[in-house]
């Protein structure tokens, strides 16, 4: 049988995408996200965690992620997990695990209220590749940057 990765997460941006270009000029955006969880602990008292994934799209959806998302900003993502390994000024290895997104949707306006920033007045938008593009983008270690 052959294996699943797959991820769906839904978060708030904690600062703008950051956008970089491969040596042959594809466009990458990194941003994390914060999820938010509550829950009843033992002694019956509501707590709340955050856990920050850091979020890597390629291409046309990368370019899309640096012009509309922003810093608050509550998005749908769904992807697959990637590890990836580099070497740091000191020789020793280090690993990042991180979400390649296939698509996102936009769920709302900044600060999670319901407006339109990303076009239309209905709260979000969605984008995702063409099907012949999805999984696309380079392999981490094909990347020229950490």
């Amino acid at each position: 049988m052959a294996g699943l990765n797959k991820v769906m997460l839904i978060g708030n941006l904690g600062r703008d995408p950051e956008m970089r270009y491969t040596a042959n000029g594809t466009a990458v955006a990194n941003f994390s996200i914060a999820c938010n969880r509550t829950y009843t602990d033992r002694e019956g008292q509501r707590q709340e965690n955050t856990e920050w994934v850091r979020i890597v799209c390629f291409a046309r959806r990368a370019e899309v992620a640096g012009q509309y998302l922003q810093r608050g900003s509550q998005i749908f993502v769904e992807g697959r997990l990637q590890t990836r390994s580099w070497e740091d000024q000191q020789g020793q290895t280090r690993y990042m695990t991180e979400v390649v997104a296939d698509n996102f949707e936009f769920l709302g306006s900044r600060g999670g209220g319901g407006g339109g920033d990303f076009g239309g007045g209905g709260g979000g938008g969605s984008w995702q590749d063409e099907p012949s593009d999805i999984g696309g983008g380079p392999d981490a270690g094909d990347l020229p940057f950490e």
